[in-house]
Order: C-alpha cells, then sequence, then structure tokens
C-alpha cells in the first residue's frame, strides 16, 4: 500500500565531511535515534560507528568526521 503523503520516512539523511575533505551525501540514520534531546548528536555517534565497520571489513582507514548535517 502506498504512503499518505507528509508521512515522515524512517530514516532521516545526512551530508558528512570527512577531515581529510571527502564527502558522503544522503547518509541514511534511523529517525528512532534522533527524538531525543540531544538533537543531531546521536546521528554523529551511529555515523562513526558505520564509518568503523566499513573500516574493519574494507581494511582501509576512514577519516575522522568533521561536520555532520541534514540534508
Amino acid at each position: 500500500m502506498a504512503r499518505k503523503p507528509g508521512s515522515k520516512s524512517e530514516f532521516v539523511f545526512f551530508d558528512v565531511i570527512y577531515e581529510d575533505g571527502a564527502t558522503r551525501s544522503n547518509r541514511r540514520v534511523p529517525r528512532e535515534i534522533l527524538s531525543g534531546l540531544d538533537g543531531d548528536e546521536p546521528a554523529r555517534a551511529f555515523l562513526e560507528e558505520q564509518d568503523r565497520e566499513i573500516a574493519l571489513r574494507s581494511g582501509h582507514p576512514m577519516a575522522a568526521i568533521k561536520t555532520v548535517r541534514r540534508s
């Protein structure tokens, strides 16, 4: 069944800028972890954890995250 217009999605999209200048757009973060008083700070922790997992699997270290902002 199609969603009603204006219904909330399950994810919020973020643009991530790394210390080395690289940018990754539209990184998905579950909306449920952003519902607290911490604002978007939980998104940063979630994305850092994803980056750690990616680095472990790929064998290539990821640069540190400089900025996270909503897309």
